[in-house]
């Protein structure tokens, strides 16, 4: 495994990084503890030290069950989460906009979580107005000082989002959160050479674009209704798998796993600190890991 540091928080990421939306149960499977404590031991075996997660991934629920899987481990984790969506039911979310629902939203994280302090708090995708709120702002530094959040970052929503990207130092925002994959590059435009400018970390979440190149699905797929994947468009989801078809061919090396490709392709850029795929097993684990020795 190798490491990068995290834009000027100075911490020291694993390239591969563990993102869990999937422990919330809308990508089509439910969860035990066991099952993700088991995932979670791994990865700590491969070296891997970051998780990302998320209040709304069920109402706290991935938290919880990271919360049970590392709490006696808790020093040898860097743990992202995020503020300001709830969660009401599958795909049903309500946004919480004022600093005191956050301040809510905080002390259910840090009790799912079962720890005193949050590595990395992140806006959760939103708008340009909600990221201006300076109560808010002034609150996060709060608790920052309070020692209860250790950096503040944000999760760009629109891929594209240059003016939130462009006031992150000055906001004293640390780390960009950004859709960024072989299938989708438009971060490369603006976004990256921002933060590379500002010195953030940058964390590319969706890398292997929701499963798409994991080199296991072809064109014609089609998702199970609980399976978050099954809203997306259709349309655009065949054009991107025939896409994927072409990448396959001319451009994973021979005997490399797409998935492993895929994920280090993104680490191919210098000021991507951590590429954060999902996974639903020890063995996808186990894969996504391989791909931290890779470079191309």
């Amino acid at each position: 495994m190798r490491y990068r540091t995290l834009g000027s928080t100075g911490l020291k990421v694993s390239v591969i990084g563990l993102g869990t939306w999937q422990l919330g149960g809308e990508w089509g499977k439910t969860f035990t503890p066991a099952e993700v404590t088991r995932m979670l031991n791994e990865a700590k075996t491969l070296g891997i030290n970051f998780i990302d997660t998320a209040e709304c991934y069920g109402d706290h629920v991935s938290e919880t069950l990271l919360g049970q899987a590392v709490e006696a481990s808790r020093d040898q984790w860097i743990i992202a989460t995020k503020f300001g969506h709830k969660f009401h039911s599958h795909m049903n979310r309500t946004e919480p906009r004022s600093a005191a629902d956050i301040g809510v939203q905080l002390e259910d994280s840090l009790r799912a979580l079962k720890t005193d302090y949050i590595d990395l708090y992140q806006y959760h995708s939103w708008s340009d107005e909600q990221f201006d709120d300076m109560e808010v702002l002034d609150y996060l530094k709060m608790e920052q000082q309070r020692g209860r959040i250790r950096f503040i970052g944000v999760s760009i929503s629109k891929n594209t989002n240059i003016r939130q990207t462009e006031r992150c130092s000055e906001r004293g925002v640390q780390v960009l959160q950004v859709v960024y994959n072989r299938l989708d590059r438009a971060p490369e435009a603006q976004v990256l050479t921002s933060a590379q400018a500002q010195n953030l970390g940058v964390l590319a979440r969706v890398p292997l674009a929701s499963g798409l190149l994991s080199g296991k699905y072809k064109p014609g797929v089609e998702f199970a209704p609980d399976d978050v994947r099954a809203g997306h468009d259709k349309a655009l989801r065949e054009a991107r798998l025939a896409e994927v078809e072409k990448i396959a061919q001319y451009e994973v090396p021979q005997g490399m796993e797409m998935s492993q490709w895929a994920l280090a392709w993104c680490l191919k850029q210098p000021i991507v600190s951590a590429v954060i795929p999902g996974c639903k097993s020890v063995e996808q684990v186990r894969a996504n890991a391989r791909a931290g020795d890779i470079v191309l």
